[in-house]
């Protein structure tokens, strides 16, 4: 009974798994948090995942999503413009839009949202991440390249009555985070989030006359209910959410009220309004647990005002998805299959300076996905959809992903698909907006901005082996994976620093990374965890093939993490330090430049330290401290013609490095459980 329950309250949330996957990996997920175990890579699971658990995210200074993958070192995180604060994350190589986001398994992050998107879910509301390299699973849709994050927000009916979070940090950030949950009755359980943020004082540590960090606000509320009943096999989940960021950036002097839109001084707003709702809908058949359906939908309204310096940009999109699934089995439980129909629906209302570029996009698609797994060494997931969109045509969508045991604490996986999608360039590219330079499409005879689709193929092979290494735990993990764009909707700043130039690939571009992790407990309660990463990534522009810029070759990660021993009254100490080595990386043009205006080819190799230090009083008290950048490392010149921001050298956009200096910060976290 217990099992049938959890696999009931996670049956909706987890459809991107195999129903097998669903009932073993959820439960060594409850395993995983017994062990306290931040990072989990299952040796059983078809697909290359890393489960991030809860107890990692609690490892750094976790405000939002975007800020929770410091610890981790499948995923890089980097800043996009001088101005903003927003991070900006990368997969093998690749930026956001080329990883489906999603959340509970529903699309969350794409379209309007890809450049803030991430910041707009609150790090308290993840209970665990799914990261899946490589071409992820058809059930969610075709537009995966380079793999998937799935976010789990926490379930109502495992909430704990109340949670308090509040943070403070010397950049001037302020958090509050509460979460109020009650069961309602034998069946339903319901949970508040409220969550807010503001920096309020202005910062210029690199005394270049304009804002390190942007002033801003941003109220973020959330109400989800879930119905469980083991007696019916109904599950359902029922999630309501209002969003509103305020942010505000530009020189020091700048005044809104005073300058928007004026020379006066350069200044930036950007002002979000995002409503969401989604609903879930579960059912398993009596005395057959193996076969299910589910049924998810989504609404969401999202609205962004913006502005920066003279250029206006203003977004809104209104999206709806469905997915309806059904899985069971072929013969018996080694043959397992999910089917489904699903439907997207987006209207985008864009207007970029005077220029209308709105337009409304629609698909339906239909898939089915085949598990193969004899419970022994072997098992495989080969899966296909065919889609119709509005734009995009008729097109298929191939997806494999084959797992081999060859010996003990082995594992050895092959993945590879096929991902197609549209690529929303202005949106995803709004930090060239902070700069002067002029934005041009080159084609004209494609369906979206007079482009073709993106289309790329990646193939990946991974091995992972656990082992004892002087009586200690450790595992070593190699990874290789290539993309390779068929077309692609290439972003070229490498013509000239004047321009940003949209158009079809011309010629080739690709992406392979090679990672190999080496994770060790070297001690009872003290675990090391490496990652050395090298990517080769290139694309042919119109002034030949580069690098892709302000992407390191070599990276190299290390995270150290002590814990003491649970006292009886639950006291402990926690440490943690992240130490982060980026190698040179291909810098934009900056030729035609004068000579203050200009950046080498390359940018010089650097390192980042973190570091958090815990103090858990009891089961429901603790506080902690931190830093980030302890080694205080600023990029030299971080702005281009921050003498002259309305001149023609103008360019925030070219951030390889942190702006800000050292940051610390402090917080307490406080919990009712009964």
């Amino acid at each position: 009974m217990k099992n049938t329950m959890l696999y009931l309250a996670l049956l909706v949330s987890t459809v991107t798994f195999s129903q097998e996957d669903i009932k073993h990996d959820t439960l060594k997920t409850v395993k995983v948090l017994a062990n306290k175990k931040g990072l989990k890579k299952s040796l059983s699971g078809t697909s290359n995942t890393t489960l991030v658990t809860g107890k990692e995210l609690l490892k750094a200074a976790c405000c939002n999503l975007a800020e929770s993958f410091e610890t981790n070192p499948s995923i890089d995180v980097n800043f996009s413009d001088a101005l903003t604060g927003t991070k900006q994350i990368k997969m093998l190589g690749l930026t956001s839009p080329y990883i489906m986001i999603t959340e509970e398994n529903i699309p969350s992050v794409r379209g309007a949202s890809q450049a803030y998107g991430l910041s707009f879910t609150p790090g308290t509301w993840v209970e665990s991440i799914q990261i899946t390299k490589g071409a992820g699973s058809v059930v969610n849709g075709y537009e995966s390249i380079s793999g998937q994050i799935n976010t789990e927000l926490i379930k109502p009916i495992k909430d704990i009555p109340f949670f308090l979070n509040a943070y403070g940090s010397t950049d001037s950030r302020f958090e509050l985070n509460t979460h109020f949950n009650k069961k309602v009755s034998d069946y339903w359980s319901s949970s508040l989030f409220v969550h807010g943020n503001a920096r309020v004082a202005k910062t210029d540590m690199n005394n270049d006359g304009f804002l390190d960090n942007p002033l801003g606000k941003q109220i973020n509320i959330a109400n989800r209910w879930q119905y469980s009943n083991p007696k019916t096999g109904w599950v359902s989940f029922l999630n309501l959410r209002f969003m509103k960021d305020d942010k505000q950036t530009g020189e020091l002097n700048f005044e809104p009220s005073r300058d928007r839109l004026t020379t006066n001084y350069w200044g930036s707003e950007i002002n979000t309004e995002r409503l969401d709702f989604t609903s879930k809908v579960g059912y398993v058949f009596k005395d057959m647990p193996f076969q299910s359906i589910g049924f998810q939908n989504a609404f969401s309204n999202h609205n962004q005002l913006s502005y920066f310096g003279l250029n206006q940009y203003n977004i809104k999109q209104q999206s709806y998805y469905s997915n309806l699934i059904f899985n069971s089995i072929i013969s018996n439980t080694m043959h397992k299959f999910a089917t489904g129909l699903n439907f997207t629906y987006d209207k985008y209302l864009e207007f970029v300076n005077l220029a209308d570029v709105s337009r409304i996009d629609n698909s339906v698609g239909a898939f089915f996905e085949y598990t193969y797994d004899n419970g022994d060494k072997f098992s495989y997931i080969l899966g296909g959809r065919f889609d119709y969109h509005n734009r995009l045509g008729a097109f298929f969508t191939p997806r494999l992903h084959i797992k081999y045991n060859p010996w003990e604490k082995a594992v050895l996986r092959f993945s590879a698909g096929r991902g197609k999608r549209a690529a929303n360039i202005y949106a995803e590219n709004q930090n060239l907006f902070a700069s002067s330079r002029t934005f041009q499409v080159l084609d004209t005879n494609g369906k979206v901005y007079g482009l073709n689709p993106e289309i790329a193929w990646n193939y990946g092979l991974s091995f992972t082996q656990n082992f004892l290494l002087f009586g200690k735990s450790a595992d070593v993990t190699l990874d290789f994976y290539r993309t390779d764009f068929q077309n692609q909707a290439v972003v070229d700043i490498m013509n000239s620093p004047q321009q940003v130039l949209f158009y079809n690939l011309r010629g080739k571009s690709f992406a392979n990374s090679f990672q190999i992790d080496f994770n060790l407990e070297i001690i009872k309660h003290l675990n090391l965890r490496t990652a050395y990463k090298y990517y080769d990534i290139a694309t042919d522009y119109l002034s030949g093939s580069f690098q892709r810029p302000l992407q390191a070759k070599h990276r190299f990660f290390g995270n150290l993490e002590y814990e003491t021993h649970i006292a009886e009254k639950g006291q402990q100490w926690k440490f943690d330090y992240t130490f982060n080595w980026l190698g040179k990386q291909q810098l934009p043009n900056t030729a035609s430049n004068p000579a203050q205006d200009r950046l080498p080819e390359f940018s010089p190799s650097f390192s980042i330290m973190n570091a958090q230090i815990t103090r858990t009083f009891s089961s429901t008290f603790e506080v902690y401290i931190g830093g980030e950048n302890i080694g205080n490392y600023r990029q030299n010149k971080a702005i281009l013609g921050n003498n002259n921001p309305f001149g023609p050298n103008f360019d925030t956009s070219i951030i390889y490095a942190p702006v800000f200096g050292q940051m610390y910060y402090a917080g307490l976290r406080f919990k009712i459980k009964k």
